[in-house]
């Protein structure tokens, strides 16, 4: 009898998204195999893009594995299709939608100040360079080590514009950066997920990057213990929450009764990465070999910001408007209601 877990997980600890889904899969109580890639035990098959995490789910008959998934997103969603119970989407479609679209920031845009801080200061490019490639192989040679520290080094620190991590843009990112963690550290003096007693899609896209961000790289993380001690501790409890008590589709919070930290997270989604998404699409649409966008900064004053244009951010700009449009009339006017005056509405219009 076969008694691997029909769905192996397999990704890197410096990986966010690899922690996010994680995270997912532990909260919602799912057996899995977890497993290191590109190390000695990794023996999946090629993904269909070379990005992790990769989830791999084993043929019925224990011969080998069967479909092999990657985006976390879909991953997500697959889940809530073939598992029930502990979901992480909530069972109103209005307050759903608000939560993909928190889980749209932080995979998108939360996701720069990520990139941003582990390459551009010295200590931070250090320390990846050092533990990185140790993470598939620990039995590297000094020699070796440094070869593919000096290779991640390279193409990490070459993408950096590409993601919009420039000297231009480092200020909006950087206070984008601490507006997040007051936001949530303000929030966590009231309850403990961004939508009620328990987390959503949206907790989970947050948590993935912060585990970088708050836990692991130097210059961020000392940030986040100056300014957002419980969102450190937040993270950490979110990394295992197998334990946290959950009933049935019980402690959401109404749509209509929001916290207003989860406000203010709208705000700075639409103060932030709407504009960025919406001047995005606009680039690729045109064929523009820039994206520039005004965000207005904390101080209230206005600030270009500019990057290459992003094909897969253009594609969650398209997915966001399609289930915007899917909801019914009676639920987009309640989004429409929760968004109006955030900056998100530009998104949608």
């Amino acid at each position: 009898m076969n008694s691997t877990p029909p769905i192996v997980l397999a990704g890197q600890y410096g990986s966010p998204y690899t922690l996010k889904m994680r995270g997912v899969l532990r909260y919602r109580q799912i057996p899995f195999r977890w497993m290191l890639r590109d190390s000695k035990w990794d023996d999946l098959p090629a993904p269909p893009v070379p990005i992790i995490p990769v989830i791999a789910y084993s043929n019925p008959a224990g011969d080998g594995y069967g479909d092999i998934t990657v985006d976390s997103s879909p991953q997500i969603m697959r889940l809530e299709a073939e598992h029930t119970g502990r979901s992480v989407v909530p069972a109103d479609p209005a307050l759903a939608f608000i939560d993909a679209l928190i889980e749209d920031f932080g995979d998108e845009w939360v996701t720069k100040m990520m990139y941003h801080y582990r390459w551009t200061y010295d200590a931070d490019i250090a320390k990846a360079g050092k533990l990185l490639p140790l993470s598939g192989d620990l039995q590297l040679d000094s020699d070796q080590a440094q070869q593919r520290a000096d290779f991640i080094m390279r193409r990490q620190i070459g993408r950096r514009a590409l993601v919009g991590s420039t000297e231009w843009n480092t200020p909006l990112i950087e206070d984008s950066y601490r507006q997040v963690l007051s936001i949530m550290q303000a929030r966590f003096a009231r309850g403990d997920f961004m939508l009620g007693d328990r987390p959503g899609r949206g907790d989970f896209g947050l948590y993935g990057q912060l585990t970088q961000l708050v836990r692991w790289d130097p210059t961020s993380m000392a940030v986040a213990v100056d300014i957002a001690p419980k969102v450190v501790n937040w993270v950490e409890r979110v990394d295992d929450l197998s334990w946290l008590p959950v009933e049935g589709d019980q402690g959401w919070t109404s749509i209509d009764d929001l916290d207003p930290a989860t406000g203010d997270l709208l705000a700075e989604c639409g103060r932030t990465y709407a504009p960025f998404l919406v001047a995005n699409a606009q680039a690729l649409q045109s064929g523009a070999d820039e994206v520039v966008c005004d965000i207005v900064g904390l101080d209230g004053q206005s600030r270009e910001y500019r990057q290459a244009p992003f094909g897969y951010q253009g594609k969650c700009l398209k997915w966001l408007r399609e289930a915007y449009a899917d909801l019914t009339d009676g639920d987009r006017a309640r989004v429409d209601a929760v968004l109006d005056g955030t900056g998100c509405e530009q998104l949608f219009a």
